[in-house]
């Protein structure tokens, strides 16, 4: 099964359970699934795997696949523990870094300023994961790193969902040139604060998510 099929359809689904095109309750039928698709149920099945391990769906006996609502409070606290992982992680690559992970920051910054002027969002955000992958490596703290990958992955469908408010790409690819110079400077308070910044969503951006939210529940109402 070719990854990039797997990774095409979760994102899809993932984008319909967001915007509410899979409603809260909702049975996830894996034949009707693979129809709508076209594919077959074998990509649908380890993709409802992969969202029951990130919370968006709940595996029940005798139902299957079952779409769960988190609700922006729930959204809002985990994005509060991501960004102070993230400025955790920023602050050790500051003091850490390699010469080679110097590289794979300034590779995987490369990639997502390529993106970013594609316009392309979802590039962008696989780019992004890239990025902030090579941030954890050179944190060289592998239980941080499990704990970041662990919670990014949870957080998946919203933050793509972010990059589609206007700009948000202009301006986390801005913030990510911060970050980088923080870190390769060696100022690892800088690249906490710049990291915590860049990750919260709080004020607009906040105001911005649960506004998104808030149309997807009108729609299924």
């Amino acid at each position: 099964m070719a990854e990039n099929i797997v990774q095409g359809l979760r994102d899809k689904i993932e984008n319909g359970i967001v915007t509410g095109l899979f409603a809260p309750g909702e049975r996830l039928d894996e034949v009707q699934l693979a129809k709508r698709f076209g594919v077959s149920r074998t990509p649908i099945r380890e993709v409802l795997m992969q969202l029951s391990a990130i919370g968006l769906v709940e595996i029940r006996p005798r139902r299957g696949a079952v779409v769960v609502d988190p609700g922006p409070q729930r959204i809002y606290e985990m994005f509060e523990v991501m960004a102070e992982l993230e400025g955790m992680a920023g602050a050790l690559a500051a003091r850490r870094y390699t010469e080679e992970d110097r590289a794979d920051l300034l590779a995987a910054h490369g990639k997502c300023e390529r993106s970013a002027e594609s316009g392309d969002t979802d590039a962008y955000y696989y780019d992004n994961e890239l990025f902030h992958g090579a941030i954890y490596a050179a944190s060289h703290s592998e239980f941080l790193a499990e704990q970041c990958t662990t919670l990014h992955r949870r957080l998946r469908p919203y933050r793509r969902l972010q990059l589609r408010v206007r700009n948000r790409m202009k301006t986390s690819f801005s913030e990510h040139t911060g970050i980088v110079e923080a870190i390769l400077a060696g100022d690892a308070e800088a690249a906490r604060a710049l990291l915590r910044s860049h990750i919260a969503v709080q004020g607009d951006r906040f105001g911005d998510l649960v506004s998104t939210l808030a149309k997807r529940e009108a729609r299924t109402a």
